[in-house]
């Protein structure tokens, strides 16, 4: 599995994991591995993103959501009790995240439609198309031999603000909702920036072999 993807999570884990695991034991000693809690957790995370969000129960919503993002962390902590992360583990890891964040951004995009509110929703469907492209672009960076641990908004970054931002605006807190999606949109488009140019930087100074 793959656990160091931001200094967020880097400082978050120490305390995340002291929290989270005698529930990883338990869970290990009855037999559940931690690609099932990566499933269970997406699984969880979609449903109530596309149950709670058209709804308009934003706030409710978050919550849950925010109960099943933990899974994301505590399949690490069960996959450090159970030996070395398999391969396996880190692709349906970081391939599950991104059926993840599509499902929170779908919600929002099915609330903003109902509420007629056309310009938030064509701004959170930017979100998650950007999320997408941030993500893709170091995956295929990585591919062809060359890093992209750089970017101002990561994944950790972008569902912070994502779902506190949500949160507050299904607790009535005014303009903060629009105020994080516009901020969410911006980030994310500079980190897809930020990330090509230092993976064209390192294209054009690598000799043509190395590439292919």
């Amino acid at each position: 599995m793959a656990y160091d993807r931001s200094a967020m999570l880097k400082l978050l884990r120490p305390a995340v994991t002291r929290v989270l695991t005698p529930l990883g034991r338990a869970l290990t000693r009855h037999g559940v591995s931690p690609n099932a809690v990566t499933a269970a957790g997406t699984l969880g995370t979609v449903a109530a993103a596309l149950f709670f969000y058209p709804r308009g129960q934003l706030f409710v919503g978050t919550v849950v959501i925010t109960f099943f993002v933990l899974a994301d962390l505590l399949d690490g902590v069960m996959a450090r009790m159970t030996g070395p992360g398999s391969v396996w583990g880190a692709f349906l890891d970081s391939t599950l995240d991104r059926v993840g964040d599509a499902g929170i951004f779908s919600g929002l995009v099915c609330w903003f439609i109902v509420s007629d509110q056309p310009v938030l929703a064509g701004v959170a469907l930017f979100c998650l198309a950007a999320g997408a492209v941030v993500s893709y672009v170091k995956a295929r960076a990585e591919a062809l031999g060359m890093t992209c641990d750089v970017g101002l908004a990561e994944r950790p970054e972008r569902l912070v603000v994502g779902l506190v931002s949500t949160g507050l605006g299904g607790l009535g807190v005014p303009y903060i909702l629009p105020v994080g999606l516009w901020l969410l949109a911006v980030a994310s488009a500079v980190t897809v920036g930020q990330r090509l140019l230092h993976v064209r930087r390192q294209a054009v100074s690598a000799p043509p072999r190395t590439l292919r």
